[in-house]
Formats: C-alpha cells, sequence, structure tokens
C-alpha cells in the first residue's frame, strides 16, 4: 500500500443515448487520492464539446463542480496534480483530446485550441455514479483509501516533500506520522489543531515550496524551469525529472534515502513550453556531470551511451547534501 500506483479509478466505456441526471441532482469531483488534484471536466453535446476548469479537490474531499441536471451525451474528465509533487504520477491516457487553458478556463468550442496558453490535453470518457441525489466521478488509487485515509496520506505525502519523515504513505496515523506532524506544527508555530483546518493543505503546500530541511530549488528569474536531479547511491546515479519551478517559488523533490552525492540540472522555458534561449544558447544551470534525460517524465539508473538508447544528455552540477539544515541551488 505505500507505493500504491496511482490512477484515475472511475467507470469508463462509450456511453449510449443521454446521460440524465435526477432532477435537482449536482456533479461532483470526488478525490480518494493522496495527491492534491487539479481537474477539469468536459461536457459533450450534439457533437459540440465544452471543457471548464481547473478545480482543486484535496485528498478526502468532494467538490460540487456543475448544479443543476447534467445532460451530455458524453462527460469527460482529466485531472493533473501540482508541480511540488514532480513528474506527475496520474496516466495521460484516455479517449478524446480536449482544450484546456493553463489557468482557470471556460472553453466553449474545445474540440480545437485558438488561443494563447491554451493545450490540448488528453480526456477520459467517465460514467458519473450516483451518490445519494448528486452525481460523482472520482479520482482514487489501487490502495483503495476511504476518504479519512486519503486526507491522511495527502498530509503525509506532503510533510514528505517538506522534509519530515513520515513514511511509509499509507493512510494511517501511527507514531511516525504523528511525530513527524507535531514536529511540522511545532516548527512552523501552529496549533495543534491545525491539521484538522480545511486550509491545512494549503499551509502544507507553502511550507513544502520554501527552502529547508534537505534538498531544494528556488527559482530567482521570471521564466518557469524545468528541473532534475541526479541521486548517486552505492556507486550508481539515478537520474529523475522533470520538476516544473515556478518563477519566485522554492520546490523540494522527493529524494528517497540518503545518496552520497546529488546533481542538478535546470533549463528555463517559455508558456508555451519551448526553450528559453540567450545568446542563441538554451539558458540553463548545470555542470560537468554528463547524465542522461529525455523529453518527458523520466526515472533512469543507467547512464552510458545515452544517445544511443535514444535519450538525450546534459550536464548536472553536483551538489554536497547537508545534513543539518538545508541545501538549496538557485536558478538566478
Amino acid at each position: 500500500m505505500t507505493n500504491a500506483k496511482p490512477m484515475l479509478l472511475i467507470t469508463t466505456g462509450l456511453l449510449s443515448g443521454v446521460i440524465c441526471a435526477p432532477a435537482h441532482a449536482d456533479l461532483k469531483l470526488c478525490n480518494r487520492m493522496s495527491y492534491i488534484v487539479e481537474a477539469a471536466i468536459g461536457i459533450e453535446e450534439k457533437g459540440s464539446a465544452a471543457t471548464r476548469g481547473w478545480f482543486r479537490i484535496d485528498p478526502g474531499q468532494c467538490r460540487v463542480v456543475l448544479r443543476g441536471a447534467l445532460m451530455a451525451d458524453q462527460v469527460y474528465a482529466h485531472a493533473r496534480v501540482p508541480a511540488i509533487y514532480g513528474p506527475s504520477p496520474l496516466p495521460q491516457t484516455g479517449h478524446a483530446d480536449l482544450c484546456v487553458g493553463q489557468n482557470n478556463f471556460v472553453i466553449g468550442g474545445a474540440r480545437k485550441c485558438g488561443r494563447a496558453g491554451q493545450h490540448m490535453a488528453r480526456f477520459t470518457v467517465v460514467q458519473p455514479s450516483q451518490i445519494e441525489q448528486d452525481q460523482a466521478i472520482n479520482f482514487a488509487e489501487e490502495a483503495e483509501y476511504s476518504e479519512t485515509q486519503a486526507r491522511d496520506a495527502g498530509i503525509q505525502r506532503l510533510l514528505v516533500v517538506a522534509g519530515y519523515d513520515a513514511n511509509p504513505i499509507d493512510g494511517i496515523r501511527g507514531s511516525k506520522t504523528d511525530t513527524a506532524l507535531i514536529n511540522f506544527l511545532q516548527d512552523n508555530k501552529l496549533e495543534p489543531t491545525a491539521a484538522a483546518r480545511a486550509n491545512f493543505f494549503d499551509v502544507l503546500l507553502d511550507a513544502a515550496q520554501k527552502p529547508g530541511v534537505g534538498f531544494a530549488w528556488c527559482n530567482d528569474t521570471h521564466f518557469t524551469v524545468l528541473a532534475a536531479f541526479g541521486a548517486e547511491d552505492k556507486g550508481a546515479v539515478t537520474t529523475r525529472g522533470w520538476y516544473r519551478v515556478e518563477p519566485g517559488k522554492c520546490l523540494r523533490p522527493d529524494v528517497v534515502g540518503q545518496p552520497k552525492r546529488l546533481f542538478s540540472y535546470g533549463e528555463a522555458v517559455d508558456d508555451d513550453g519551448r526553450a528559453v534561449r540567450r545568446s542563441g544558447k538554451p539558458l540553463a544551470w548545470g555542470g560537468g556531470k554528463t547524465l542522461c534525460i529525455r523529453e518527458v517524465k523520466f526515472e533512469l539508473s543507467e547512464q552510458s551511451n545515452c544517445a544511443a538508447r535514444g535519450l538525450n544528455a546534459a550536464g548536472f552540477v553536483a551538489v554536497e547534501p547537508s545534513e543539518r539544515g538545508g541545501t538549496t541551488v538557485r536558478f538566478k
């Protein structure tokens, strides 16, 4: 259960006829994952598709996204997780490509994108389930967390990202999780009841984006930086990326264990995801250690013959982990 694979656990398949909800029913999105989810929905009626998002749903939470009876030929869902978690654990497969915006959006003709900042995303056909008078689309993991377990697992995961040892991430409030939580509350001068408040995930997210315990990147530029790290353990180096570090923000990647050495690499991208160039060269931060990467999210344990294996190579800079306090790489 500790490393259960996240997925969109929803009823899928091609639907026939019109989806009709009971009178006065609302459509909800429910999150039974250990990740904060940012979701978008698509509604198709008479051959025309519209999308709207992003709806943030915290672990263990349900949120109404459409009020009133739902009349549609097809309903679609797409989900992502905040960049603080690193590479998205959600599968990017589905049944239809529909347009989404970078921030909050409503798009009427979603079969194509026509404005800057919009891009196509893969949506999954869903059939909402009946919950009392409402209909719900559920996001879940193989661990099959209950509402309470999902919230506890979500707290565990962000505590780990923030540098506190709340492992294993299993949705069970044991002594180790309680100790990590107490230390977090004390370090941030919070009352013992703060963990039960509705805004506690905001507090955890804010803490996880500040330099502190462990290794972190901080982005002092005006560009988004895609970052990757390499961790050396027993003479072998594993690289992992990409982590999206927004301008003015810090991000602590999920470095597991106590690696002998760390390596860091970052490259700036514009709003369309293209490499930012200065004097004809990509704006990047690295060093002399050549390691393998690829264009999409990756975790690579073999670092030889990158090109021969269809991979790219990049120069990483060595970072010495600090046993006490934090080690921060700043992109300037």
